[in-house]
């Protein structure tokens, strides 16, 4: 099935580097209207076609990579179950009261609420779950929609490396440089906070004259109401307030934090079947499958592009660009990556850099950890530029339009460009002092 042939060191690299650009022009411009998905796998099939990776390569890649697949599952998991169990319905009603009728203290509490479901569920998760909460909520409550929607946006992103399970990017690089709990916490939890600080600031400025108004709390259903299942509700807060120490403690052993994702899952999923909130197929129909195919896909077309020495001559391009320092590590480190990001999505620029960086595992500690940091920092913030940097942005755009909400790339960069570079800025330069 697969073609091995004789190619000079030449035709390999010209030929592997082609399909590699090839692929990611097509994540960018989705031609066919094919999926992100459907364009990976097509890359990592050609390779594989011409010999330009082994299957078993193939294979070892991707099993080396098992805690990636393993935590997207878990998390996309955890977070169709709780909604299910009408966990973000009464998260956000309790927003709400806590406001006591002010719209300027309802947009800060979607933050707020938006920082801690990022937290323990993800970035994707706040994109995916508080999106269409948010909007009923302030559609019933007869507020401006869009300031309260872009908040569930930017902040996804901007609360993603709080923890090292706040962002599936976190994970991917995570997997190749090990960082203990304490030496990501220091590096990246205050940058996280100081970004949160500028994004909620900055978009108060933004959209102070539609944040003036009161809003009638009679309008909402009270919380209780928003529990569609007490005992299974009950249940799913036991098991999350089991579940969240419980990531802590396994970043801090360096245990993968995937297998936590996934117990925590399947337990909910248990007590879901036992009070029949749901069925296998409709927990099925939770789980984006073809997530899975895209990742995979990226990470077989980037070995075979590391394998040809290109990623490592990217490394050595980023360590020269950095100037043998500490400051251009994480400057390069953080807006090489966010550029990126907004070029080929995050996930496919998280591949590319994790393998760019093997080459750099000589330079001073300092230098290789602030490219790390700086790494999953650009990769994970830069995405609030445009409307293609990461997964979570596309799904906030699918949802609004499946409401007839418009949002064009163009409303959206207008808001990025002023808000985004201000926040990498502060953030980088505050990793850098950390280091």
């Amino acid at each position: 099935m697969f073609l091995y042939f004789p190619l000079s060191e030449f035709w390999r690299t010209f030929l592997t580097s082609f399909i590699g650009l090839l692929t990611l022009a097509g994540i960018m411009t989705r031609p066919f209207r094919w999926n992100e998905s459907r364009i990976a796998m097509a890359g990592a099939f050609a390779m594989l076609l011409l010999g330009l990776i082994r299957p078993a390569v193939a294979a070892t890649t991707l099993l080396r990579d098992w805690n990636t697949f393993l935590f997207f599952l878990g998390m996309m998991g955890l977070s169709a179950l709780a909604e299910t169990a009408g966990l973000f319905d009464w998260l956000a009603v309790r927003a709400a009261q806590l406001a006591r009728g002010s719209a300027a203290r309802l947009f800060l509490n979607v933050f707020l609420l938006g920082s801690v479901i990022s937290m323990i569920f993800s970035n994707d998760a706040t994109a995916l779950i508080l999106t269409p909460v948010v909007y009923v909520l302030v559609t019933k409550l007869r507020l401006p929609v869009l300031p309260y929607l872009f908040a569930c946006t930017f902040i996804a992103d901007t609360a993603s490396f709080l923890l090292p399970i706040s962002n599936p990017i976190n994970i991917i690089v995570m997997s190749h440089f090990p960082l203990d709990l304490f030496s990501f916490l220091r590096l990246l939890f205050l940058p996280s906070l100081i970004v949160i600080a500028i994004n909620v600031a900055m978009f108060y400025w933004l959209y102070r004259a539609q944040l003036k108004g009161k809003f009638d709390f009679s309008l909402l259903p009270t919380a209780e109401k928003a529990v569609k299942h007490k005992a299974y509700f009950r249940y799913t807060l036991w098991v999350l307030a089991f579940v969240a120490p419980s990531y802590v403690v396994a970043s801090a052993l360096q245990f993968p934090v995937s297998i936590v994702a996934v117990v925590g899952a399947l337990l909910l999923l248990a007590g879901a079947l036992f009070w029949k909130r749901t069925t296998l197929l409709e927990a099925g129909k939770g789980i984006s499958w073809s997530i899975f195919g895209f990742i995979a896909g990226m990470f077989v077309v980037v070995r075979a592009i590391q394998d040809t020495g290109l990623t490592a001559k990217l490394g050595n391009l980023l360590l020269h660009l950095s100037g043998g320092t500490s400051f251009g590590a994480v400057m390069v480190g953080t807006f090489g990556a966010a550029l990126g990001t907004n070029l080929i999505n995050n996930v496919p620029m998280a591949v590319v850099m994790t393998s760019s960086l093997v080459s750099i595992q000589h330079a001073a500690p300092a230098i290789r950890n602030g490219f790390v940091a700086a790494t999953m920092f650009g990769c994970d913030l830069g995405p609030n530029l445009t409307t293609v940097g990461s997964l979570a942005t596309i799904l906030w755009l699918l949802i609004l339009r499946e409401r007839d909400v418009e949002v064009s790339g163009l409303d959206y960069f207008k808001v990025g460009a002023l808000v985004t570079p201000v926040m990498l800025f502060a953030g980088a330069l505050t990793i850098w002092l950390l280091l």
